[in-house]
């Protein structure tokens, strides 16, 4: 069973110019602030919900 053309002198020698200033700044957009939200379920109400997820993902 094939998974299309390939080529492997497609594959052999490349070579990148890259520079270091060039690259993906992985830090640009952190977020230090905080999430909150609002909600009327009580912990108990959404631990019964979790178990029932649980046991939902259980069963398949």
């Amino acid at each position: 069973m094939g998974f299309g053309s390939y080529d492997e002198s497609e594959q052999r020698d490349q070579s990148v110019n890259a520079d270091a200033n060039d690259g993906v700044n992985v830090h640009e957009k952190d977020h230090d602030g905080k999430v909150t939200f609002d909600s009327d379920a009580t912990t108990d109400d959404l631990l019964s919900k979790l178990e029932d997820i649980k046991t939902a993902d259980a069963d398949d």
